[in-house]
């Protein structure tokens, strides 16, 4: 099964509803007629193994099984083909780079461009935007590509920014299974050599009692493998003086130093000392606290003094522009600090993180993302170092956690019943409501009309009434029949879930819905929408800084052909969305874009824009609605399948 063809049958595994032939293009990069000839020799392998591509008039095309066993049989199958060794060479530009990174990184010496075309069966041409990307990606870690005439290119950079750049383009990083680890597809090591290298990392990092995650076991087990071969072939880290005595003091070198003898009898080879004192940063950069059921002197013993500095001052930075209400969560105070003791490390000595999780992080906690870019601000000005998206990604899980605490901790809404025809209607009535919202609603009583003055209101939220109530009280009612039917239903719902959340209706203006504008880039995007905001009085002079701001700290990207431009802190009157649509998708960093949803919050708003978030996210979420929202033609039908 070729590239296409199987980036097609994941896209119809993963998806709950029909997939045009528009969007499975879009996902290709190609044409929609090359697309549906795809789909036609997919279906020609999946009718003979209990399933089919079905085409749904006007709404697309979907997987239907038909023989649950054939077809996980089948599914064996071709994914055994996919992880075995390379039977076709790339043929998507995203392989294609991918294949002359490690190409490039492996070689250790020239390699002619023309070898490479032949041996990917590409032009000359081709080859050379490829290798323009591939440029890019290797600055990005300080790594050049030099071109001597007559020899080709060759990486050149410091040897620990080429093992960075190696352990994230030559390794599989995928840890769902052990056997993943040695899916790197490289003639170095023996299977194994790699398993003794990870079964002594993990005895060591068990026996000296010292914690890692998955992935920054994993992690570790990459850079040790790496340090292996460059090692055989003569190459070495540099530290310099102050930095190898400093790692050196540290208990992580003697644990280092533990599991590269080990490793140098296991696979007879000789390390120097400065390549343990790497082996220790890589400890010193992962290691991982556990604070539960840590006891307050343990958790001032391990507290970096430095690192609760910094979460101080985060912590106060994110409370002044967002309000959080998460300031003194003592969980959120200890989980932070620690952290960033390990992060402190990765940032002294350069090291890269990658966060396999991010985009789930950016989709689905989009506030607690917003204040781990404020964090990753308040690092880079006190560290005066650069924070990567993943690392933010990291610390927006701590502010997650800590504003589902706080969600915890808010009491129901608290009413109270009026009715007139007595006690048996008013009984019904509170069961019915006891049985409808249990713990989200806490129901005071009931009372008759004339006892209200005599009720403390200012206890309550809301009255429920089956009478109208003529004079002005200070609590809203809501009039209901005596025999509560659905609509009485979802008018409490309403008040109970939403009361002072508004709904996406509110948010979203329809002179601020721009569709199918012709635009080539990201930065003509975001002028073209802040000039239009400007121009009907939504903001002010400034506010397209303030969103490039945003996209430096990390872009708004959100896959799924969207992204959600906004300012990092709020900035105008109101809180709205202004929502545009393209022609043709756009390259915004490193994903593409087709619907662009600005999303701007009022200043000094004390009001809980989850209920928008979510919604929001909903939106995000959902690749059937994206798709019908960027082919929409007029803002009605815009608005209604938005707000669906």
């Amino acid at each position: 099964m070729n590239v296409r063809c199987m980036m097609l049958l994941r896209e119809f595994m993963a998806a709950d509803t029909p997939l045009t032939s528009r969007y499975l293009a879009h996902q290709n990069e190609v044409t929609t007629r090359t697309t549906r000839n795809d789909i036609k020799q997919l279906n020609d392998g999946l009718t003979r193994h209990g399933a089919v591509i079905q085409a749904l008039h006007a709404r697309g095309y979907e997987l239907r099984i038909d023989d649950d066993e054939k077809f996980r049989h089948y599914l064996e199958q071709i994914f055994q083909e996919d992880a075995a060794p390379d039977q076709t060479m790339p043929d998507e530009p995203e392989e294609r780079v991918n294949y002359l990174m490690k190409r490039l990184l492996l070689a250790g010496e020239y390699v002619k461009l023309d070898d490479m075309a032949e041996e990917l069966l590409i032009s000359r041409s081709t080859i050379q935007n490829d290798i323009r990307i591939v440029r890019d990606i290797l600055q990005t870690y300080d790594i050049t590509l030099e071109n001597r005439p007559n020899y080709g290119l060759k990486v050149s950079g410091s040897e620990m920014k080429l093992r960075f750049c190696m352990s994230e383009y030559v390794f599989d990083r995928s840890i769902k299974n052990e056997a993943s680890r040695f899916n790197s597809r490289l003639p170095w090591l023996m299977k194994d050599n790699m398993n003794e290298i990870w079964d002594i990392i993990v005895e060591e990092i068990k026996e000296h009692d010292i914690t890692l995650s998955d992935i920054a076991l994993n992690n570790l087990f990459i850079h040790t493998a790496i340090t292996c071969k460059r090692v055989q072939t003569g190459h070495h880290i540099s530290f310099y003086a102050k930095e190898f005595d400093e790692i050196m003091d540290q208990k992580e070198y003697e644990v280092a130093e533990t599991i590269v003898k080990k490793v140098e009898q296991a696979l007879d080879v000789t390390f120097p000392e400065v390549e343990i004192a790497y082996i220790a940063m890589h400890l010193l950069g992962t290691k991982m606290i556990s604070e539960a059921n840590m006891t307050e002197d343990r958790i001032e013993a391990v507290m970096d003094e430095r690192a609760y500095f910094l979460t101080s001052a985060i912590l106060e930075e994110v409370e002044q522009k967002l309000d959080l209400g998460v300031r003194h969560d003592r969980e959120l105070q200890i989980g932070l600090s620690l952290h960033l003791k390990p992060a402190v490390n990765r940032y002294r000595y350069g090291m890269n993180i990658r966060n396999p999780l991010l985009d789930d992080i950016k989709a689905n906690y989009p506030a607690s993302f917003e204040a781990a870019v404020i964090a990753g601000m308040v690092l880079e000005k006190e560290e005066n170092v650069s924070i990567e998206e993943s690392e933010i990604g990291y610390i927006a899980l701590h502010f997650g956690a800590a504003m589902e605490r706080k969600n915890l901790k808010k009491k129901p809404k608290r009413c109270m019943i009026v009715c007139a025809s007595g006690a048996g209607s008013a009984q019904l009535i509170y069961y019915k409501l006891q049985a409808r919202f249990g713990s989200q609603l806490e129901l005071a009583g009931t009372t008759e009309y004339y006892n209200l003055p005599r009720i403390p209101l200012e206890e309550l939220d809301f009255l429920i009434s089956t009478i109208a109530i003529p004079e002005e009280i200070s609590i809203p009612v809501i009039q209901v029949n005596t025999i509560l039917g659905e609509g009485d239903l979802k008018k409490v719902e309403h008040v109970v879930s939403e009361d002072q959340q508004r709904s996406m209706l509110e948010y979203v203006k329809e002179e601020l819905i721009f569709l199918q504008q012709d635009v080539s880039s990201k930065e003509d995007v975001l002028h073209f929408l802040s000039s239009q905001l400007m121009e009907k009085g939504y903001t002010e002079e400034g506010f397209l800084e303030k969103l490039y701001e945003r996209e430096e700290a990390a872009p708004t990207s959100f896959g799924n052909m969207t992204a959600v431009p906004h300012p990092i802190t709020p900035q105008t009157k109101t809180t709205f969305l202004a929502v545009c649509t393209l022609q043709k998708p756009i390259l915004w960093n490193d994903k593409r874009v087709q619907l662009v949803c600005l999303l701007s919050v009022e200043k000094n708003s004390r009001q809980d824009l989850q209920v928008l978030y979510k919604s929001l996210g909903a939106v995000i979420d959902d690749l059937s609605l994206v798709q019908q929202l960027v082919h929409c033609s007029t803002r009605n039908e815009f608005i209604r399948l938005f707000l669906s």
